[in-house]
């Protein structure tokens, strides 16, 4: 393969490696390559990023990223971007690297396809691109306009493998996800996929991730969240109190990149106000190992080229492998929970509601019942947030625009929250969802057939010379009428229906009733003849015929009801004789007769429906008793969490009242000691003082959480935050004395404040009063300076020495005694200081002094001739120990005295 250097307008060509230059970028358009300058100084480029992410976006599908042995974390975040964009990704196997941590890192986000050495790469990668990318890939047709079969298994098993219901996401995006699958196994029809799927025990895991990878970063579109810091938040925030918890919702959070974005934007938007809110952000995925991952809050080192140096400095904190957690300061203002967007309860009264690139992948019938509940969840002047692929479709009377181009919406006031629109939860819908998807795909058909028959009987009807008619349907409701049936039938009082049972005339229903269940039963004709009908004051009869109409599944369950007016039937005995007049009795029983028929066909089809009934309350109770036994194992179930629980709460109430006492050994600790202390966080926040920090600052307990820029210190000509920001710059403690206004001297000392990680999050400032020490050590220097300036005004020659006999001090008379040899004196014994044989020293009063204890004087003679007297007292020490001694020295008047 041909190897060369990239230059700038290259097109990609086959059987060819491209090598980056170095201090470069590269990106790709239209097949073409493109060189750029770095985006980040030097050694912190992330260029395979930078790479994967141009790749992905152009090449989409067939894209594919292969990531070798290598330090850091590169490439992460592109392969993340290439598996969004439906590519592949190969991955070198950690044992076969010389360095793992991109591999590492890689595999890490769990959405690699190949874990592979080098060896076995060239064939997998061919097997691959000859599959789903040269040869026809394999498709799921949705020509029908509904799921196939085959798909809606493939839903339930991944709904009974990992209890995610994916049947409500666009069926398109779920496709091409499934078909991307395929490809990797090389497998041609979605039910041998569907058959593959069931038999393996680790693909449904496999295929959730694909479905669910959430491709996201810091800062996605970087000007969006611009305008909300600039223009939105700030108009959102001024009016609230100083209590006021702002609250955010971020449903579809993924990793949590979106969600510590938006704390960060709205921690740089109130410190821009000067304003200190509380803040609740609900960070909320269907993944639970996307929650997870943002709850650690541990990014790779790509980041870089989505986080600014100046937010990496101060909203990060670099790990020992390179990689950057969250801070503290942002990290408690977040909670992440699992939910499910469309099933759970949502979060209410919130001031923003940021969601994100997660509408695309929902049905659009879906998407209609969930924007009626963000509108429920916001308040009355809150924020929806919106990718920027997205909109509100039909839901303009719930939200008004901020911002058209990056999705920026206000609920609308004036909306009303109880919205017809509104569902919950969004599942709910389900049900009607499914029917009409299977309505557009067969109903649609079906319903184009019946109206096509309908109109075929009209026109048969209307040709011929029928009796009055109606053509009903399998619930007695009349779908068509022919004829005048005025004399038959009449819409019933209260609420309008055509049921045709309703509808009928006196005397009409019971034998219509048991005409109509006769044919539905047979599915044959059925002629009921001399039906007496009452019509406002007089009687008639009818000759009524029920016939099923039998037209394949167009028109199926459907009769058609006649009506043929009819003259009053003769009993048969006055057929017999005819002519002669019957009696009224005759005429009684006949239609008595008549009547007892009909009512026991009536009776003996309500018993088949009763025994009907019975069989069917009969399963009914064996299902309820199912569910009963259900509901009962459910019941011990609960009961076992509740003592699990019970138990929990036993352990945490424990670790609590630990806590408790140790907080309060900590508070009885602080209060106790006479050293003022100060607990800082990294904003330079009062986190936590003593009482005696009370004397140099003005703090109450409830100024918790203010900047101590704010209060005017005791101190003179200190400046406690200029001070406590080079501390945490230079992490080095740092010590001085300082002066209070009351004339008090302190030793201060401020240190960086460690957690059990070892990681920098505040400050600690401590005070000790020195004054009295300061004042006890001045006082002792002026009495010493006092002292030796009497000494230095006498005559007399006196010095101090040592119990060794070592000079210590001398006065100025001794000095001049001395001449030169006194500036090399200091330190010598008294035999050598004056000249003196050793011999002649045991007889020096001051070393007699020492050894008794008591003054001692004597004669001493020099080598210069002089005789001196000599006065030796001992000196004592505060603990009363004899620390040395005393010696004065006077010219001797007459040199009788001898020695």
């Amino acid at each position: 393969m041909r190897v060369s250097a990239v230059e700038d307008g290259t097109r990609v060509q086959p059987n060819a490696v491209y090598v980056i230059p170095p201090n470069a970028e590269l990106s790709i358009l239209n097949g073409v390559l493109q060189l750029l300058e770095p985006s980040q100084p030097r050694g912190s480029n992330l260029p395979i990023d930078c790479f994967f992410r141009a790749l992905a976006q152009d090449q989409g599908e067939n894209a594919i990223c292969i990531i070798l042995s290598g330090t850091g974390t590169d490439g992460t975040l592109g392969l993340k971007a290439v598996k969004g964009a439906l590519g592949m990704a190969m991955v070198q196997r950690q044992d076969t690297a010389k360095y793992d941590g991109m591999p590492r890192s890689a595999i890490a986000t769990g959405l690699v396809d190949y874990e592979l050495s080098p060896r076995d790469m060239p064939r997998e990668l061919i097997r691959y691109a000859r599959h789903a990318i040269h040869e026809a890939a394999p498709g799921i047709s949705l020509a029908s306009g509904g799921a196939p079969d085959s798909l809606q298994k493939i839903f339930i098993i991944l709904r009974d493998r990992t209890g995610q219901d994916f049947s409500l996401y666009k069926k398109n995006t779920i496709c091409r996800r499934i078909e991307r699958r395929m490809s990797v196994h090389q497998i041609d029809s979605v039910d041998e996929y569907e058959t593959y799927l069931r038999e393996s025990a680790n693909e449904a895991d496999t295929l959730v991730k694909e479905l669910l990878i959430g491709v996201t970063n810091f800062f996605r579109d970087p000007e969006a969240f611009d305008v909300l810091r600039n223009g939105v938040l700030p108009g959102l925030l001024a009016d609230k109190p100083d209590d006021y918890t702002v609250r955010v919702w971020v449903p579809g959070c993924s990793s949590g990149e979106e969600a510590y974005s938006l704390a960060i934007v709205l921690h740089e938007c109130m410190e821009k106000l000067g304003r200190r809110l509380n803040v609740q952000i609900f960070g909320t995925d269907i993944d639970e190992d996307a929650i997870a991952a943002a709850r650690a809050g541990l990014y790779p080192q790509s980041i870089m080229a989505d986080v600014s140096p100046d937010r990496l400095e101060r909203y990060f904190s670099r790990e020992p492998d390179g990689q950057y957690r969250i801070g503290k300061m942002i990290r408690e203002l977040l909670v992440f929970a699992p939910q499910n967007l469309i099933k759970d309860p949502p979060f209410t009264k919130l001031d923003l509601l940021s969601c994100r690139n997660l509408l695309i992948y929902l049905d659009a019938r879906l998407q209609r019942k969930i924007l009626p509940i963000f509108h429920y969840s916001l308040n009355h002047d809150g924020v929806l947030f919106l990718g920027s692929s997205e909109t509100i479709g039909r839901a303009t009377d719930l939200f008004t625009v901020v911002d058209r181009r990056w999705k920026i919406f206000r609920r609308d006031p004036a909306a009303s929250s109880e919205n017809p629109g509104l569902t919950f939860p969004a599942a709910s819908g389900f049900t009607e969802i499914q029917e009409a998807q299977q309505a557009e795909a067969s109903g649609g058909v079906l319903k184009g057939q019946e109206i096509s028959a309908l109109r075929m009987v009209e026109a048969i009807l209307d040709q011929s010379e029928s009796a009055p008619c109606a053509v009903i349907d399998e619930a007695f409701n009349a779908v068509y009428i022919h004829g005048r049936t005025g004399r038959f039938l009449e819409p019933a009082e209260g609420r309008a229906s055509l049921n045709i049972l309703e509808m009928a005339r006196p005397g009409l229903r019971p034998e219509l009733s048991a005409a109509i269940r006769r044919a539905a039963s047979t599915r044959q004709e059925v002629v009921q003849g001399g039906v007496r009908v009452g019509y406002e004051k007089s009687d008639f009869y009818v000759d009524l015929t029920v016939k099923p109409i039998l037209d394949g599944h167009s028109l199926h369950g459907m009769m058609l009801v006649a009506f043929q007016e009819t003259e009053r039937p003769e009993p048969e005995d006055a057929r017999r004789a005819k002519g002669r007049v019957a009696t009224r009795k005759q005429k009684t029983n006949a239609e008595l007769e008549h009547e007892l028929e009909s009512t026991r066909e009536n009776l003996q089809l309500t018993i088949e429906e009763l025994e009907t009934s019975n069989e069917e309350m009969k399963s009914t109770n064996e299902e309820l008793q199912s569910t009963n036994e259900e509901l009962e194992t459910s019941k011990e179930e609960l009961q076992s969490l509740n003592e699990e629980s019970s138990t929990v709460n036993i352990e945490l109430q424990s670790r609590i009242d630990e806590l408790s006492k140790a907080n309060d050994d900590i508070q009885n600790l602080l209060d106790s000691t006479n050293i003022a202390t100060l607990f800082l966080d990294n904003e330079l926040n009062i986190r936590r003082f003593t009482p005696g920090m009370t004397v140099l600052l003005p703090l109450e307990h409830s100024d918790s959480g203010r900047p101590v820029n704010h209060f005017a210190s005791n101190l003179l000509d200190v400046d406690l935050e200029e001070k406590s920001r080079r501390v945490l710059r230079d992490l080095q403690i740092l010590k001085l004395e300082v002066a209070s206004r009351d004339g008090k001297i302190f030793s201060m000392s401020i240190r960086p404040y460690r957690t059990m990680s070892n990681v920098v999050d505040g400050v600690v400032l401590t005070f000790e009063d020195v004054t009295e020490a300061r004042t006890e050590s001045g006082l002792r220097e002026r009495a010493d300076l006092e002292r030796r300036t009497i000494l230095d005004a006498v005559s007399e020659v006196i010095t101090y020495h040592d119990d060794a006999g070592v000079l210590k001090w001398m006065n100025r008379a001794a000095a001049d005694e001395l001449g030169p040899r006194s500036e090399d004196a200091l330190g010598r014994k008294c035999h050598e200081m004056w000249g003196q044989s050793e011999e002649s020293s045991k007889a020096c009063p001051g070393m007699a002094c020492v050894a008794i204890g008591e003054p001692r004087e004597a004669i001493l003679s020099c080598a210069d001739g002089k005789r001196w007297h000599v006065e030796a007292r001992p000196m004592l020490g505060r603990d009363g120990n004899l620390t040395g001694f005393i010696e004065v020295r006077r010219l001797a008047e007459s040199p009788a005295t001898g020695d």
